[in-house]
């Protein structure tokens, strides 16, 4: 027989691991740093020296002329003087015709022809050695001809190599200096942070073997993680230890009597020679074995539902749900004996809660009204407030006054159910878990007699009807109605007083948010400083651009605020824009901010909106190119019934129409099946979703996620895609003119906007969603992305849109915009 043996496996050192680990990353680092800056110094060398070769080309270009029909180059003293010395310079310059007008003419035979005036590099060898040459080209136009005369620089390398070798050798020093010594603060900090490991160790080691006290030992916070995360588990231990002994004692105490009792009728019925009175203590014995399996079953019940509740197990469910549960568990033949109730709301309503601890609530209320009563028993449930209310009423004895708030403790029993059958443990299992959910347990008695169990149980999100919030919409959706007009970009102006009641202090906004849902932002400031009046005036995007260009606002406004970005860029761009170095500035993602003078606050996706009774979920449109499909296939039955912007006088629509046809190739083929469709043009999106919620349409395009957002929250019947191939987003943003009377109010407006207390009031019930990172509720940027499944582009402020802002681009492409979707029938 072989003998078994178990290695135990080998110990290792911590310490000498860490210690052997940190210095190999240090020295890894190191060389990782050294290969750095050497790719860094040849590649600040190279950039350096192709500058002062293409700043060479373009002096050179500069020079050239026609005379007679032939192109001349009188050399620039300029051209050359830029460099050191120490390397060998050549040039050359060819005509159309690839003549060398000047220069070396076997340079240019090994340079092809150069039809761009942006300067491109090329590394040939040349006379021997290995040169760098620029090139770049010079549009000339003579009576018989147009061409490009082609300019080439070239230089030797030495230079390049000496000043990347000495950048290097001035960075080698300190690396190895900081290495060495890296390497001794890692070898003194970590024999330093074992120190407290070892006093914990005598801590535990001291110990007694039944003392699971808290470990009250003072160590660093680093370690304390440690002992918190001992403590804790100490503590559950602890609690689990508590409750074993617990249920092994009360099983222990409660089933030796009626096991003790099954045992002597067992005896008793051992020598009992009637067979009437065998039968009767067989019947007792019965009711005996019953009572004993009952009252196990309680027990683990109890124990189960106890380590549930204590782990949490949280999931969302419905009362409905948890209900049907139930009902499927009971006694087919009591089963029908139970009448349910619930409103509709009721049913739906989603709670949050541990399943299983729910169905076996309601189950031992049901078991006991079953038990102890004869009749029907009623399961009803309603709404009230915040809470759902769940009642389960019976006719039998009920249970008086003196004894409702004693039968809910483990093993008491009320005296009207004395004679029946219990393990006293059903109305404990229940308060405690009403307890735990955070809800309320009341016994009524019933007017026609009987028992009613009242339990009121959190909904999982608050359940509101449409209040002033409704009323805020709607007056949004009758502004927006009113901008399909024509003279629908009319302004409206609102003051709102300071709190305090004073009016020296006024600040004037000009925005284009919908007042109801800028209320809130100016409440919130107006909080902080309640000593400032704000007259804020509301308009379109476009006609807010064109009349502060025009200086026609009164007042003049301190601040603007708007969603098209690109116009907001170009004030910026143009000199209107008054910079400022804001606290929070660091907060914000580089995308949101530009040159301290335009600054986003908000993170709006463009999403697509539906009627669900109009369009089914499976045929639902979840990309870009399915829609344009859905409308090229489908034409007949959504003409008139699709909407989008109207990119001509809408700054919004613009904007993401010009993004949209930069990022996605099925732009045109989409505005093409509007054009097929007929699609309607609007200037805002409530105007989309109120047509889209009303039935009147059946799908909004490119509608801010925002204003859908918010709309859906408060009732609306519209669902909301978020696309799943891209997905534009764009930030409203702030700017201070240099104009502004008050640039204190204004900058003190742009703090708050971007504070924590701001962007709570972005991620809050606006929906304008927050774009710092971090921010705190449901609408932050984080939630909003996930959404949808598609990449996230932001819409980057930044010289960037300024080219769709060009004039005769912006023209042509509403030109061609206009003539797709009014000329397809």
């Amino acid at each position: 027989m072989t003998a078994v043996q178990f290695s135990t496996p080998r110990s290792f050192s911590i310490h000498r691991r860490i210690i052997v680990l940190a210095v190999a990353l240090l020295l890894a680092a190191a060389v990782v740093l050294v290969l750095f800056i050497h790719d860094y110094a040849e590649r600040a060398s190279a950039r350096a020296f192709d500058r002062l070769l293409a700043a060479s080309a373009l002096t050179i270009a500069s020079a050239v002329q026609v005379e007679n029909e032939a192109v001349v180059v009188e050399m620039p003293f300029a051209a050359f003087a830029m460099f050191s010395g120490q390397d060998r310079v050549f040039y050359a310059v060819e005509d159309p015709d690839a003549r060398t007008v000047t220069g070396y003419a076997d340079l240019a035979a090994q340079m092809p022809e150069t039809i761009s005036a942006d300067p491109s590099f090329v590394d040939i060898d040349y006379r021997g050695e290995r040169v760098r040459v620029a090139s770049v080209g010079r549009l000339i136009s003579t009576v018989n001809d147009t061409g490009w005369v082609t300019i080439h620089v070239a230089e030797t390398q030495n230079q390049r190599g000496a000043l990347a070798n000495e950048i290097l050798s001035n960075a080698i020093v300190p690396v190895v200096v900081l290495t060495l010594l890296a390497v001794g603060l890692v070898w003194f900090g970590i024999s330093r942070m074992f120190a407290p490991l070892t006093k914990l160790e005598r801590e535990l080691r001291a110990r007694a073997p039944d003392d699971l006290s808290p470990i009250t030992v003072p160590v660093p916070v680093e370690v304390g993680h440690l002992v918190s995360a001992l403590n804790g588990f100490m503590g559950r231990l602890r609690n689990a230890m508590e409750r074993v002994s617990g249920l092994v004692a009360e099983a222990a105490h409660e089933v030796r009597t009626p096991l003790a009792s099954l045992r002597a009728q067992a005896e008793v019925a051992m020598d009992e020679p009637d067979a009437d009175a065998l039968r009767r203590r067989v019947g007792r014995m019965h009711q005996q074995a019953i009572h004993a399996s009952q009252l196990v079953n309680q027990l683990l019940m109890e124990a189960t539902i106890s380590h549930r509740l204590e782990n949490q197990e949280i999931e969302t469910t419905t009362i409905a749900a948890v209900i049907e549960e139930m009902h499927q568990r009971l006694d087919p033949d009591r089963a029908d004996r139970v009448k349910v109730d619930l409103a509709d709301d009721m049913g739906r309503a989603p709670i949050r809660g541990d399943r299983v601890a729910l169905r076996e609530m309601a189950r031992n209320l049901v078991d006991n009204a079953l038990i102890y009563s004869d009749g029907a028993v009623e399961i009803a449930g309603h709404i009230e407030g915040h809470a759902l209310v769940l009642t389960v009423s019976d006719n039998g004895p009920g249970i008086p006054d003196d004894e409702k708030l004693a039968v809910l403790e483990r093993f008491r029993r009320g005296r009207t159910g004395a004679t029946t059958i219990g393990s006293g443990l059903g109305l404990s299992i229940v308060s405690r878990v009403v307890s735990a959910h955070k809800g309320t347990l009341t016994l009524k008695d019933r007017r026609e007699g009987g028992l009613a169990v009242e339990i009121a149980l959190p909904a999982a999100r608050p359940i509101t009807p449409p209040s002033s919030a409704a009323a805020l919409w709607l007056a949004a959706i009758v502004g927006a109605t009113l901008l399909l007009s024509p003279d629908a970009a009319q302004a409206r102006t609102t003051q709102y007083p300071a709190p305090d009641g004073s009016s020296a202090i006024v600040m004037a906004i000009l925005g284009v948010t919908d007042t109801p849902l800028f209320e809130a932002f100016i409440a919130g400031f107006q909080q902080q400083h309640p000593d400032v009046t704000v007259i804020y005036e509301e308009t379109d995007s476009l006609p807010l651009f064109e009349r502060f260009l025009g200086g026609d606002v009164d007042p003049a406004p301190d601040l603007l605020i708007s969603s098209a970005s690109d116009l907001q860029v170009k004030l910026a761009n143009d000199g209107h824009a008054m910079a400022y170095e804001s606290p929070y500035l660091a907060e914000l993602p580089s995308w949101a901010h530009w040159r301290n003078e335009v600054f986003g606050f908000t993170f709006e996706p463009a999403v697509i909106i539906y009627n669900p009774a109009l369009i089914s979920s499976d045929e639902v449109p979840r990309t870009h190119l399915t829609l344009a499909e859905m409308l090229e296939t489908q034409t007949d039955r959504f003409r008139g019934r699709i909407a989008t912007y109207d990119i001509g006088i809408s700054g919004v629509g613009y904007l993401l129409a010009s993004q949209d046809q930069t990022i996605s190739s099925t732009f045109w083929r989409l505005t093409s099946a509007f054009g097929k469709v007929n699609a309607q043009f609007s200037g805002s999106s409530p105007a989309i979703l109120n047509g889209v919620a009303d039935g009147s349409l059946a799908l909004g395009y490119n509608v801010l996620g925002s204003y859908a957002f918010a709309r859906q929250a408060e009732g609306a019947d519209i669902e909301i895609i978020v696309p799943d191939d891209y997905v534009l987003v764009l930030t409203r943003s702030m700017l201070i003119p240099r104009s502004a009377p008050n640039p204190d109010l204004a900058r003190a407006f742009v703090d708050f906007a971007l504070s924590p207390d701001g962007q709570a009031i972005a991620a809050g019930s606006t929906a304008l969603g927050s774009v710092v990172e971090g921010s705190e509720g449901i609408w932050s940027s984080t939630a909003i992305a996930a959404r949808g499944r598609g990449v996230i582009q932001p819409i980057a402020l930044g010289p960037g849109l300024l080219v769709a802002l060009d004039q005769m681009r912006r023209q042509r492409f509403l030109d061609t915009w206009q003539e797709i979707v009014a000329s397809t029938p």
